[in-house]
Formats: C-alpha cells, structure tokens, sequence
C-alpha cells in the first residue's frame, strides 16, 4: 500500500493488503459491530419478553388459584337419647294366710259343773286330730300339720357390670386437645395445610367444609382417621394428610377425660377451603 494511503486506511485494509478479501474473514470483520449490536439488542427484546410473560403469567396463575384455609370449631352434639321411664317394681303380693281351725286348749281343771263355761269345756282327743292346738277357738280348714315358716325372700346381690377398657367414647365431658391447646392446633393446619390444592384440582369458586373423624386413646395416640364428608378435588385426602402427620411426627395429645377418667374417645375437625378469584 503506498504510504500516503496508510494514514486514510482502515486496519482491515492494512491486514489484509494483498489477501483474499473474498474469503469471508475480511467480511465477518468488517461486519462484526453491526453483527454485535444486532445480537445484543436480540437478547434484550427476548429478556424483556421473558420477564412480561412470567409475570403475565404470574398474575393469571393467582387470579385463577386464589385460596384460603378457615379452621373451624369443632363442636360435637350430643346425640339425643331416648328417654326411658322406669316403672318401679311392685312388690309381689303376698297371698292372704291360710285360716286353720284351731281348738283351744284347756288345762283341766276339776270344778263343778255349772261353773263351766261351754268355751271351757275340754275338746275330745278326735277333734284334735285335724285341728291346730292354740289359746283360742277358730273356724278354719282342718290341719293335720304343723304350720310351715315364713321364708326370708332376701334382695339377691347382682355384680356391677365391668366398664369396657376398649369403649371409644362420642360424648366426654372434656375434649382430647392438641399440645399448647385449641390456637396452637389451629396454627398447625393452617401451617401445613395447603389452601391451593382444591384450585389446582379445579374446583369451582366457593367454600368448601370437609369434616374429618379421628380417635385419639388414652395415651394420646391419633388412630382411624377418616373423612365424614366427600366433596372432592382432593380436600379430604389433604385434610387426612394433615392429621395423619401428626403420628409420623410424634405428637402426643391430652386424652379426652370423662369422670374424672383418661378415655379413648372420637374428635371432629371441620376444615374449610375457600376458592376464590382474586
């Protein structure tokens, strides 16, 4: 190149005097600003959408799926009992006495004859024979023996019945509770409990109540979960899912008491989902 067009030349065209510019590395050289921009503008327009669509996305996800978990009371009614009168027993009725003839006895006794009262008068040895002996004359059926004894009909001793160990009671006078009492049960569904599930699963906006039966036993041990409802969409399996985590986890409840007695008895959760669009 000669020396007065160094100073006006490009490097390129310095580089590759006397070379095959054709080639396509003099090209991709001369092209390589414009090849970068346009590459990093490319990426910047493919983030901004990116970041757009995943927050579009975002929004539309929590406009469908909006949820909440209420943790009811749970209150047990107590069955209503039948009430049974009982009529006291009556006494059985004694049978009247049998009347025997009974003859009087008369010491004998010499006197005269119209001092004798016809009372007094000595019975013949044959009028006893089929009458009772006694103080005094009465009427009655002939006797030839002797008067049977009153039989003692005693209140006869009936064993208490034995209480059942094993009876699981629906109705204790105080319910089991969870450890820390009804607020810390309370905060351990809605902790684990997972209130996105019925939405995932498709459910409707609305509310949903699923009651879930369990028997906690005298030494606090959670046993025979089971739901008492069946609304779907996945609500009664997570709700069982939930109290049964309690077993696996070791968690010991206070027995219910009844009489001042630790009992194994039935407890009632209901739990309520809450679908809603937001």
């Amino acid at each position: 190149m000669e020396l007065n067009k160094i100073m006006q030349s490009n490097l390129l065209d310095i580089v590759f005097e006397n070379r095959n510019k054709s080639y396509g590395a003099y090209e991709l050289r001369t092209q390589y600003n414009r090849r970068l921009s346009s590459a990093l503008i490319a990426t910047g327009v493919a983030a901004i959408l990116l970041v757009v669509g995943t927050a579009f996305a975002s929004n539309s996800k929590s406009h469908q799926t909006a949820g909440t978990v209420i943790i009811d009371d749970v209150n047990l009614v107590k069955p209503k009992e039948e009430v049974k009168t009982i009529e006291p027993e009556q006494p059985l009725k004694q049978p009247d006495p049998v009347k025997v003839k009974i003859d009087q006895f008369t010491p004998p006794k010499i006197v005269a004859n119209e001092e004798v009262k016809p009372e007094d008068v000595m019975k013949d040895n044959s009028d006893l024979n089929n009458a009772n002996i006694g103080k005094i004359n009465q009427d009655g059926i002939a006797s030839d023996k002797v008067n049977p004894p009153k039989v003692d009909e005693g209140t006869a001793v009936v064993d208490a019945p034995v209480a059942n160990n094993e009876t699981v009671f629906v109705d204790v006078q105080i319910q089991a509770t969870f450890p820390g009492g009804a607020d810390a049960w309370k905060r351990y569904l809605e902790k684990n409990l997972d209130p996105q599930l019925p939405s995932e699963k498709g459910a409707p906006e609305g509310r949903y109540t699923v009651i879930v039966e369990f028997v906690v036993d005298k030494e606090g041990n959670v046993s025979d979960v089971k739901a008492l409802t069946n609304l779907g969409y996945g609500m009664e399996e997570e709700a069982m899912r939930v109290i049964k985590q309690t077993v696996s986890k070791g968690i010991k409840w206070t027995p219910a008491e009844q009489n001042g007695m630790k009992v194994k008895a039935f407890r009632k959760q209901p739990i309520t989902f809450v679908v809603s669009e937001e």
